[in-house]
């Protein structure tokens, strides 16, 4: 059977490039990913509750812009885990400690066989689409060199990414309301992030970026 081309399968995939931590679509557009930690709203008091779902709301409010959340829910690993106590049983001083030691190990590995453990990761996508200015278009009787048009695209980067940032900086005062710490991906987690999307196997809520 031959294989699919490369190029066949990236057509489907709206990622150019990744700048910085800063994801560039085929479209032009720019999206930044934030991480967040979690809140046991369940262990809150009625009062606290209150109080977080009111500074989330008002920090609905204050956007101007749409933002995806995303929860990313996988199945724990814990094979090596059961791998580094097997390996501490030889070192238990006591026949009695060894014996707790493997049946705690075959309690956890009897216990994930019957149950699912899920570990989820909270995502916050920010778009930012930026729009050529008149100064920046380009008319059909103008020429530029090839090293202008580079240092055009760089300014131009910048410029939209700063952008960006402030968008970013934006939501995450907005979520240090709510007792949540959002910190923006870099580029090797962005990377991890969006070829666990793109490969269905791996993760059950893929991130869209079309939207």
């Amino acid at each position: 059977m031959a294989e699919k081309p490369a190029g066949a399968t990236q057509q489907f995939v709206p990622v150019k490039e990744i700048r910085n931590g800063t994801i560039i679509l085929k479209d032009g557009g720019y999206r930044g990913v934030l991480i967040c930690s979690s809140i046991n709203f369940g262990l809150k008091s009625a009062d606290e509750q209150h109080a977080i779902t009111l500074g989330f709301q008002n920090f609905l409010n204050t956007l101007d812009f749409s933002i995806q959340i995303v929860i990313n829910s996988r199945k724990m690993d814990l094979r090596p885990y059961l791998a580094l106590l097997e390996g501490k049983s030889d070192e238990q001083k006591t026949e009695l400690m060894r014996i707790q030691l493997r049946e705690y190990i075959e309690f956890v590995r009897s216990f994930t066989d019957q149950a699912n453990i899920m570990t989820k990761s909270f995502y916050i996508v920010v778009p930012f689409s930026p729009h050529v200015s008149a100064a920046r278009a380009v008319g059909f009787l103008r020429r530029e060199s090839a090293g202008a048009k580079s240092a055009a695209a760089e300014t131009s980067f910048e410029e939209d990414r700063a952008q960006l940032e402030q968008r970013l900086s934006l939501v995450i005062g907005g979520l240090a309301g709510t007792g949540v710490r959002a910190v923006p991906l870099g580029t090797e987690e962005a990377i991890e992030l969006l070829y666990r999307s793109f490969n269905p196997g791996e993760l059950e809520n893929p991130i869209r970026l079309d939207n």
